[in-house]
């Protein structure tokens, strides 16, 4: 079952998914089935629901039991009855079937009307009669008070045949038409109006055989080029009637006005092929080769549609519910399920017991083995001569094209796509096969590296709090988030960053600063500890040189007065003096000098306090 939501409708597709092949055996069948991911989303309404090609048309029995559906090939019909949700019986034709009518409120007797001239008629046992019409069908309907069946067709002719007399009776004969795409009874009074190839709708009075007025529908179609056609009509009650034209126009009119109530466009070009009333939500049906419109009668808003991969041939709703079937250019006839629209039947109630538990699920529009790409793409793909074809389906701003077909575009489009998955295939084999290198694996997380490595620092500090913090972050499991989940990774570009950066570089600025400190402080103090003793055994004084200088200050109290030095004297006062310091007071006289010896180690003040004490 597959759901999509259009304008807050919810569609139900109740034979969504992919089909599995005939021609596998019941054991395969069941395997696919078991692949398939929505197998156990996938239902199926009514067995056997398909025709081997083609489905051309579908109709629901008055009474509401049974399903008739027509299709080919071999051409055939099908009857399925809605009570067992089964197949009751299969019958095949000659030709393929245009249209039928159901005469009866079972399938008791059907009218068949064939795409080479011939009509059958079939009773519940099989076919009862057979015969032929002047001219090709088109059309036909059953008028239940005088029991005739008639026929409309290439000619301008209404032809009438006597069901209970078995025997055609005189043709209604247009006088303006050339020939006649569509025919329907209005219910109330058995006003029969016909839709004609030149774009008119004739109305006849049974009663008095007569044609009683011409509707020319063309006309308010001033949009068109082309003459219109009226290939559809409906009436909904015995004033209203719903036309629909080839050029995917549907006008509602009164029959007391030659204008129309209002005008519904498809905007796709193509014919209407059937118009439906649902009187309790105020709908109408309209059906084209491309989609099923629902819109308002009132407001012309469209409600929902439902479209297919492909096109839609006929297509038949039972009445007071939201259960539609339709008849599409493929195998499959397709059940659908609108709850807005009304509940399901009570042969299948269960419908709405399934969609109440699937309306909790997320509901997607699904599209199986197709691919969008936009109007570039399909450019540079070289498929833009396909735009306007079946091929192409127009969604937004790019369209949906087959997988298949895209795939081999691509691959011709890009042909050396495949040297280059070639050559990326060997080398990542080649590397696969080299022995493992060596690769260090750094220990920092992924996320917020930076603030890792900062606790991992002060994780080694001796502050023993501070470390205790730091390795308590990195290992407990309520921060492991912090450092795997990239939701958690600092913004450096967020504004509360900012304001605390300033704060932060700075507080690291005066760490750095402190730490400088205390290794300039250290190697000060190395430094004075690796000191060598020289210099305390030349700063050192003896006994005598304190004497000397105690001397020299009391010289100094006293009067200045200059005596030639008795140099005997000094001898017996320096007698600890070494001889290098008696040369010196010898050579004073003349010149000032010092004799040092290389690699000595002393401090230059107090040798010069020894010099002028012993002059």
């Amino acid at each position: 079952m597959l759901v999509t939501d259009i304008n807050n409708v919810k569609i139900y597709n109740l034979s969504g998914g992919k089909s599995v092949p005939q021609w596998l055996t019941d054991k395969k069948q069941k395997k696919a089935a078991k692949k398939n991911p929505d197998a156990d989303r996938h239902i199926e309404l009514i067995q056997d629901f398909d025709m081997p090609g083609v489905a051309s048309c579908i109709a629901i029995s008055p009474d509401g039991q049974y399903i008739l559906a027509t299709g080919t090939y071999k051409p055939r019909v099908k009857c399925f009855e809605v009570c067992n949700l089964s197949l009751k019986f299969e019958r095949c034709f000659d030709s393929e079937v245009e249209k039928f009518a159901i005469l009866s409120d079972d399938y008791g007797k059907i009218a068949f009307l064939h795409a080479d001239r011939y009509v059958e008629i079939h009773a519940a046992a099989g076919r009862h009669y057979r015969l032929r019409i002047p001219k090709f069908g088109r059309d036909l309907i059953y008028h239940k008070p005088t029991c005739d069946l008639l026929f409309v067709g290439t000619s301008p002719e209404i032809y009438r045949l006597n069901m209970e007399r078995g025997q055609f009776l005189l043709p209604y004969a247009s006088e303006t038409a050339s020939a006649i795409d569509s025919i329907t009874i209005n219910p109330e009074h058995q006003l029969v109006c016909v839709g004609t190839q030149d774009g008119t709708i004739e109305a006849w009075d049974y009663r008095d055989k007569k044609c009683c007025g011409t509707l020319d529908v063309a006309v308010n179609l001033k949009t068109s080029k082309d003459v219109a056609a009226v290939t559809a009509l409906q009436f909904k009650t015995g004033l209203t009637l719903a036309a629909g034209t080839s050029t995917g126009h549907v006008l509602l009119f009164d029959i007391r006005a030659r204008n129309p109530i209002a005008v519904k466009d498809h905007l796709n070009q193509l014919p209407i092929k059937k118009i439906r009333f649902q009187p309790e939500q105020n709908s109408v049906y309209s059906l084209d080769a491309a989609m099923l419109k629902i819109w308002d009668e009132t407001s012309l808003k469209q409600k929902a549609y439902i479209e297919s991969r492909s096109n839609f041939n006929d297509f038949a709703h039972f009445p007071g519910s939201g259960l539609f079937m339709f008849a599409q250019e493929d195998t499959k006839m397709l059940p659908y399920y609108i709850p807005s629209e009304g509940p399901a039947p009570k042969w299948c109630s269960f419908l709405d017991n399934l969609v109440e538990e699937i309306a909790s699920e997320s509901v997607q529009n699904v599209y199986d083995d197709y691919r969008f790409i936009t109007k570039q793409e399909l450019v540079e793909l070289k498929l833009d001569h396909l735009e306007g074809t079946q091929m192409l389906r127009a969604y937004m701003h790019g369209f949906f094209i087959n997988v298949r077909l895209y795939n081999k575009a691509k691959a011709v489009s890009d042909s050396f796509a495949f040297d280059g998955f070639r050559k990326e295939k060997i080398r990542k084999q080649i590397e696969a096969s080299r022995p493992a290198r060596l690769q260090l694996k750094s220990a920092l997380p992924k996320v917020n590296r930076e603030l890792a490595q900062h606790l991992m620092q002060e994780e080694q500090m001796s502050n023993v709090k501070r470390s205790a913090i730091a390795k308590g972050l990195l290992g407990d499991d309520r921060f492991k988030q912090m450092f795997d989940n990239p939701d958690f990774e600092i913004d450096k570009e967020a504004d509360d960053y900012r304001l605390l950066s300033a704060v932060l570089k700075r507080a690291d600025r005066d760490k750095a600063r402190r730490k400088e400190n205390v290794v300039v402080t250290g190697l000060d103090e190395d430094e004075e500890e690796g000191k060598s003793t020289d210099d305390d055994l030349y700063s050192e004084k003896s006994e005598s040189e304190k004497e000397e200088e105690s001397d020299e200050e009391m010289e100094e109290e006293a009067p200045a007065v200059r005596t030639k030095p008795d140099h005997k004297k000094a001898k017996k006062r320096a007698i600890p003096v070494s001889q290098e310091a008696e040369d010196d007071v010898e050579d004073d006289g003349n010149e000032f000098s010092l004799n040092v010896e290389e690699g000595a180690n002393f401090d230059i003040i107090q040798p010069a306090k020894k010099i002028q004490s012993m002059a």
